[in-house]
């Protein structure tokens, strides 16, 4: 069983106001919850970690991970609301996001809520975005990360969100407990032009998170596909040929593959990541960059399942 921990929250998609009205859509998220999912959907075995409210829309985040299969042994239930993110398109058609989370509940994780020990059949850990920073989530999920470490697979995705926590000095040293901890880092080309303000190189970053102790380190580059690090050497791939709706969920739907194809190759863990080969590492990029592709053409964070996957290696080859 793969553990996603971290937030699970609603996007309200905002129409253009009409009078003193304005129409909305709520649409369950947040990139941990995405995975959670995406791991599902996949076939794996998957477990979701992280404080949901016992309000209207907790309830409805707690069933949808109970209906897509995720075990709901660790969820944490709490009487704080749940965090809502706010979408509005301006007048350029430009989006921007307001987020109202502050003593929500995702942000509100206590030690005593850690399973202690965990299941033997966990066999990795996954943890990202604005849940490692916001606290006491960040020091609660960084403590489970320093205990593990190790032991488990432990995979990171920064993801970050500065409309959360726009201090970047902040991100930084929050997220460096998790790098330090980590067996495999995802992250995105946007990820190390924003936590270095553009002044490192991908390769640069990589070898940053090598030299933490990381054994493999992927880094999306949305139309210019994805390239993987590890100790024999780099792997690239094209991205593939889609129709692109929008990219919500595309990261969180290659992080979830990725950790998937490891999986059913049997190489989820850490001796088998940090021997990693080239090949192996190429057919784990490609499954990951097939599984983004289904979900770019599609509205919102609608990650695939494995016979939609299957379905569409085939028939690119």
């Amino acid at each position: 069983m793969i553990l996603v921990c971290g937030e699970a929250l609603v996007d309200l998609f905002l129409d253009p106001p009409e009078g003193a009205e304005m129409a909305g859509r709520a649409v369950a998220g947040g990139s941990p919850f995405n995975v959670a999912i995406g791991l599902a959907r996949l076939g794996l075995p998957v477990g979701y970690l992280g404080a949901i409210s016992r309000d209207g829309i907790g309830a409805m985040l707690a069933g949808r991970l109970r209906q897509e299969g995720v075990d709901p042994r660790f969820i944490v239930r709490s009487d704080r609301l749940s965090t809502i993110s706010a979408v509005t398109t301006g007048t350029d058609g430009q989006p921007s996001y307001g987020f109202h989370g502050e003593g929500a509940a995702d942000r509100f994780l206590m030690p005593a809520d850690l399973p202690s020990p965990l299941p033997p059949e966990i066999r990795a850990l996954t943890f990202g975005s604005y849940s490692m920073v916001v606290e006491p989530t960040g020091a609660t999920l960084a403590s489970l990360a320093a205990r593990e470490h190790g032991r488990l697979v432990i995979s990171v995705d920064p993801n970050l969100r500065p409309s959360v926590v726009p201090d970047m000095a902040l991100w930084a040293r929050a997220a460096e407990r998790f790098y330090r901890t980590a067996t495999i880092i995802k992250a995105s080309e946007e990820d190390v032009r924003i936590a270095w303000g553009g002044k490192l190189s991908l390769q640069e970053a990589a070898a940053y998170w090598l030299g933490l102790g990381a054994k493999l380190v992927t880094i999306t580059r949305g139309a210019d596909g994805a390239i993987g690090f590890c100790a024999g050497g780099s792997v690239e791939v094209p991205a593939k040929m889609v129709s692109v709706r929008d990219t919500v969920g595309a990261g969180d739907s290659f992080h979830a593959a990725l950790l998937g194809r490891l999986s059913q190759t049997d190489r989820l863990s850490i001796e088998d990541v940090a021997g990693l080969d080239l090949a192996i590492l190429g057919d784990a990029l490609n499954y990951a960059a097939t599984a983004a592709s289904i979900t770019v053409g599609r509205r919102g964070a609608d990650l695939p399942k494995a016979v939609e996957l299957e379905a569409q290696l085939a028939r690119s080859g």
